[in-house]
């Protein structure tokens, strides 16, 4: 029996399950980039929302460039189960909020009539940094990437996001239909002002009257997200099917913590989505760099080192004193240049991240987590290095963590048909290669000014520590890059 509206009546009494009527739903959010971390996050605040009867806040998801999703779940009326995985104890429950999937290209043209059509009156976005095409060292959009260029020489028929949501403004403007919010739910500092200004970006390209307009008239507020989801596996998919006694297509299975901060700013109102714990808030940016230093930062150094010494889950990876004995004190370092959000204690902040990062249940793949480093490294570890820089303060173990992205770099240019998911992949595995002496390795990676601009190369003593911090990870035996570097 598969998942499905008819099925749900046959769900264990375990199961919890939406309790309205799903035909009542107004597909009222377009969801751009419908994939795990989105359903185990926004669309279960919103399925709370539609829980206490205002059915007005559906959602409509939208795979921009996979149709994988949409053929996933169509066939169980975009029903899932959300598994919540504790180091001792689980639930699960079926989410409803979803009542529709676009699917790739194909749908572009469906997808762009609905975003235009005033029942739309918030997009969500969750594309990662790669999908807003800009280039985050400069600010500005990226024209030479190919779907880009597609986009602004045929503005009418958009296939990225941006050319979707400037294509549908201008739709909903020249209709005299009120503009829809904006919602970024990037893992990205501020990232409703990169929304903004990658939208803006793209529309001046199109129409510099449009781009004026939606300046003045769309809202793009800022969020703060956080929930560790893996990406789902088949053994996720046979544990589900066992949890609810039925087959579901694409579960999702996620942590048992959510957190979920936003900026109260909407163009056509929004959900009450504190009804399922969202906090509204004028202090995203002290949220979001917290969360970002303090969870991705040491997340994205836990993952390289597990990279290195064969630790292919975080769980695991918690376990070896090489990556603990780093990991304590660089979150001392990271909370020296931290302004905290009113009220919290980022002592405790930190212990609750040790306690999710060494959950057995959650099966979330240092190899995941390390992609895109080139993204991540300039707010997760950069930012924090340049305040303690500012401040005179030392900082060996975010360097620390630095050279452990190298060596990462290093092993994957090294190892025979491994690929580097990073989208300066080609630059930076050219820069690896170059040199086989730890000083080069070094010294040709930072050269990289997408992700060390140049304030951090010509940092003398910046780069000494980190040649030396990469040595000694070069001659420690149990990370995998000992043999290949010569120091």
């Amino acid at each position: 029996m598969q998942l499905s509206e008819n099925s749900l009546t046959q769900l264990p009494a375990s199961v919890a399950r939406p309790s309205y009527d799903r035909s009542k739903v107004l597909g009222a959010i377009v969801h751009l980039g419908i994939g795990a971390f989105h359903r185990a996050h926004q669309a279960m605040f919103t399925d709370a929302v539609l829980s206490t009867g205002d059915l007005a806040w559906g959602i409509v998801g939208a795979g921009v460039i996979s149709a994988d999703m949409k053929n996933a779940l169509s066939p169980q009326d975009f029903l899932y189960a959300l598994a919540e995985m504790g180091a001792d104890s689980e639930k699960v429950r079926v989410i409803g909020s979803i009542v529709g999937v676009f699917g790739g290209t194909e749908d572009a043209d469906k997808l762009l009539a609905k975003m235009s059509d005033v029942s739309t009156r918030i997009v969500s976005i969750t594309v990662t940094e790669k999908g807003y095409y800009l280039d985050l060292a400069t600010g500005k959009l990226q024209l030479q990437v190919p779907a880009v260029a597609a986009d602004l020489a045929a503005p009418a028929t958009p296939k990225t996001i941006l050319g979707l949501i400037v294509q549908a403004l201008k739709n909903r403007r020249a209709a005299g239909i009120p503009p829809f919010t904006v919602l970024s739910c990037d893992n990205l500092p501020n990232n409703g002002k990169l929304a903004k200004a990658a939208v803006l970006a793209f529309a001046r390209e199109v129409d510099a009257g449009l781009a004026v307009w939606i300046e003045a008239n769309v809202c793009f507020p800022c969020t703060m997200v956080d929930r560790i989801t893996p990406a789902t596996t088949d053994a996720d998919r046979a544990h589900v099917t066992e949890l609810i006694g039925m087959v579901d297509a694409w579960p999702v299975v996620t942590e048992q913590f959510v957190q979920w901060v936003i900026e109260d700013q909407f163009t056509m109102g929004r959900p009450d989505w504190n009804i399922a714990g969202a906090v509204f808030s004028d202090e995203i940016e002290n949220w979001e760099n917290m969360k970002l230093r303090c969870l991705n930062g040491s997340h994205s150094t836990l993952s390289y080192l597990g990279q290195l010494t064969g630790r292919e889950t975080v769980a695991d990876a918690m376990k070896l004193p090489l990556i603990t004995d780093i990991l304590d004190p660089l979150w001392l370092e990271i909370r020296e240049v931290l302004h905290a959000p009113k009220g919290v204690n980022t002592a405790e902040y930190v212990e609750s991240l040790k306690q999710r990062f060494r959950n057995p249940a959650l099966k979330h793949r240092t190899a995941q987590i390390a992609c895109d480093g080139s993204q991540k490294l300039p707010q997760r570890l950069l930012a924090p290095l340049r305040d303690r820089i500012a401040k005179g303060l030392a900082s060996p173990m975010i360097i620390t963590a630095v050279a452990a992205w190298m060596h990462f770099v290093v092993k994957t240019a090294n190892t025979p048909g491994a690929v580097l998911n990073d989208p300066l992949a080609t630059e930076i595995l050219d820069k690896a290669r170059l040199s086989n002496e730890a000083s080069g390795i070094v010294g040709n990676l930072l050269a990289i000014e997408k992700i060390f601009d140049l304030d951090l190369p010509a940092n003398a003593s910046f780069r000494a520590q980190l040649i030396e911090k990469f040595v000694a990870l070069a001659k420690n035996p149990a990370v995998a890059t000992a043999t290949q570097i010569k120091v």
